[in-house]
């Protein structure tokens, strides 16, 4: 008698901070998608505009494929990543994918991602920007892609990641690669939270497969690229390759 195989759970972490407007357009794409035995958990960084409540009627309203995870301060999205994969990790997730709330991260590529994965026994696949078919938002004023181009190089020259875009939000995870990596441990916030999980990668010989996606701009909401997030990513990349790392 044939055993019927089993869909992965994929769980889609989305760290949000004041993304009310956004969420239920990103969630209603998500589950437009069909994909079996996909869900979505909801970081929530205690939002002033009300997204953690928008969050809630969203989980309320899909039956528990949408949940919800609370966080009472705004200590950064490495954290809250962290939180929000370790969460996922314990509800027995087989794919864990991180993916920003702004609507920047193209939702249909999410099944490629999944189909690489295995296909090509990946332990991450990213959704790259600079890989051939990918592309960067046309709103993006010249300087802001140069910054986008540079930093990729730096964090290559420093860390030989050997990847076209290494400072990517939108990606896929085995959920072993997680624990092998030590997730808990991962200490770097803002977008080094990026660069630090790709070299703990690397370093356990695991493989990394790139997808093209087109980024865009967000529509709603203020981007959180501010003077101290990038000062930390310049430094990080240092700290990582000289520093005692998990």
């Amino acid at each position: 008698m044939a055993v019927e195989k089993t869909s992965p759970r994929i769980v889609v972490v989305v760290p949000t901070y004041n993304e009310r407007t956004n969420l239920p357009i990103l969630v209603d794409l998500l589950m437009d998608l069909h994909l079996p035995n996909l869900h979505i958990l909801v970081v929530d960084d205690n939002s002033p505009d009300g997204t953690g409540d928008v969050a809630d009627r969203l989980a309320a309203e899909t039956s528990g494929l949408v949940g919800v995870l609370h966080r009472t301060e705004k200590n950064g999205l490495g954290r809250a990543y962290v939180a929000g994969m370790t969460r996922a990790l314990a509800e027995k997730a087989e794919v864990v994918i991180q993916m920003d709330a702004d609507l920047s991260h193209p939702a249909s590529v999410v099944p490629v991602m999944v189909e690489k994965l295995f296909a090509e026994n990946a332990a991450v696949v990213i959704g790259s920007r600079y890989v051939e078919g990918g592309s960067l938002a046309t709103e993006w004023p010249w300087h802001r892609k140069a910054l986008s181009a540079w930093a990729n190089f730096y964090v290559n020259v420093i860390l030989r990641l050997h990847v076209k875009d290494a400072t990517a939000g939108f990606k896929a995870w085995r959920a072993d690669t997680l624990k092998s990596i030590d997730l808990p441990t991962v200490r770097s916030n803002g977008y080094s939270f990026q660069v630090e999980m790709n070299y703990r990668t690397v370093r356990r010989g695991l493989r990394m497969v790139e997808v093209p996606i087109r980024f865009e701009e967000r529509v709603n909401g203020e981007s959180k690229l501010g003077l101290r997030v990038q000062i930390e990513s310049a430094v990080a990349p240092w700290k990582l390759r000289f520093g005692k790392q998990g």
